[in-house]
């Protein structure tokens, strides 16, 4: 299954997602969304759809900041958004807790607690949004600054300085940031720095004037045909930006996202101390697709941007979508775009005690809750639930199991990888 996935991807990036999938049972399971979507197209559901994240695991929630300037917590992946059974989230998300909990030596005792607690602020907070106006529940969201006056009385004192640290670190991930880390000056002008094969500049990449001259072309024409889909104000906005790309390169992101096409273009404003870092990312089909059926949108980059747009409590402002058509490889492809860094943090599990992991688990928990309510039959969702935690058991039981054939998948792929039969980077 994950060598169909394959097909399609940049040949010399596909060892690198394997190396990456085989370093641990979690780093595994971030990557087999497709496999864990079949699976639970075998599970029962209840019949009630929702705008489905695809791949809510733990790594896919994470700090980034508002257009108004607020940083918030919420869901920051959707390549595989598709609308579908709400409880097919859930899954993935308690899941990946009990996986985490695993590999941080916590006991099964306390990750059936920590999983059961996580499914039980699903249900509750569900319940919560049953009870609001559609309005409130458009406007709910999780503020980082109410979250930690939340979890102040619950964490110890070296918890709390790593929580300052990790919020203080995430508002200095921004474009200028991005510059910082990301080139050198050549010739009085910025030029993204090399870092083979995870960075590679298109001068590298295509050494041949001619080809880097096509592709920058329609990479320019592709800024034009997406700035079309942005509000006015931030089409506006992108304008400022008018002296175009100053550089593009090609950069290599997540675990189950290695092998799709992916660029990061510079972009100068009033000078080169006002810079914007755009992603433009690859989008293919879900991979629920195959089991609740295909999007309504023909353009992928568009079933990405809606979804988002719609499970999000805020997006990045500069959030777009465009279709290369086509590419410079002869083949249309579909893409969605965003700001590279815009205060965007993700926070380390590995690194979590377990009544850390625990208080995260539900914070995903409440944050998933309110992505679904917006879109779904939330009173439906809450009668189903009900106020018992028999759910809250069933998830813990289901997570307990599943955790157990993701070690056997895990294992398998790791065979594959010492026997040959598939090519593994590992460290990379």
């Amino acid at each position: 299954m994950l060598i169909a996935q394959s097909k399609g991807r940049m040949p010399d990036l596909i060892p690198i997602r394997y190396g990456r999938m085989i370093e641990s049972p979690f780093s595994y399971f971030r990557g087999a969304a497709l496999p864990m979507a079949y699976d639970l197209s075998h599970t029962a559901a209840t019949g009630l759809p929702v705008q489905a994240c695809g791949d809510a695991h733990l790594g896919n929630f994470g700090l980034f900041g508002t257009a108004e300037r607020r940083l918030v917590f919420d869901i920051n992946d959707f390549d595989e958004t598709l609308p579908g059974p709400w409880e097919w989230d859930v899954k993935r998300l308690t899941a990946s807790l009990e996986i985490a909990a695993r590999e941080n030596g916590v006991r099964k005792r306390d990750r059936y607690a920590m999983v059961k607690a996580a499914a039980a602020r699903y249900r509750t907070a569900m319940r919560e949004f049953a009870g609001m106006s559609n309005l409130d529940v458009f406007y709910a969201s999780a503020d980082v600054d109410a979250i930690q006056r939340q979890l102040q009385d619950r964490l110890t004192s070296r918890q709390r300085s790593r929580l300052t640290k990790g919020i203080a670190k995430a508002h200095s991930r921004d474009s200028m940031q991005a510059l910082q880390k990301l080139t050198r000056v050549v010739d009085g002008k910025p030029q993204i720095v090399a870092d083979p094969p995870l960075v590679i500049p298109l001068s590298s990449l295509m050494p041949d004037d001619l080809d880097r001259n096509e592709l920058e072309k329609g990479l320019l024409a592709a800024i034009e045909g997406y700035k079309r889909t942005l509000p006015a104000d931030r089409r506006y906005l992108l304008d400022q930006y008018r002296s175009g790309m100053a550089d593009v390169a090609r950069k290599v992101v997540g675990v189950g996202s290695v092998g799709t096409r992916c660029w990061i273009m510079l972009m100068l404003g009033r000078d080169s101390e006002d810079p914007l870092f755009l992603q433009m990312k690859e989008a293919g089909p879900s991979v629920l697709s195959e089991f609740v059926g295909r999007s309504r949108f023909d353009n992928q980059g568009q079933r990405v941007v809606e979804g988002q747009r719609l499970m999000q409590a805020a997006s990045d402002i500069f959030l777009g979508w465009h279709r290369l058509n086509p590419a410079p490889d002869g083949v249309v492809r579909d893409f969605y775009i965003r700001q590279l860094r815009d205060w965007k943090f993700s926070l380390d599990t590995q690194d979590m005690p377990p009544n850390g992991l625990s208080d995260y688990g539900e914070v995903c928990g409440w944050t998933l809750a309110r992505a679904h309510a917006r879109s779904g039959d939330r009173i439906a969702i809450a009668a189903y639930l009900g106020n018992s935690d028999s759910f809250d058991r069933a998830i813990a039981a289901f997570a307990a199991a599943y955790a157990d054939q993701n070690e056997l998948d895990y294992a398998a792929l790791r065979e594959a990888a010492e026997s040959g039969r598939i090519l593994a980077e590992r460290g990379v």
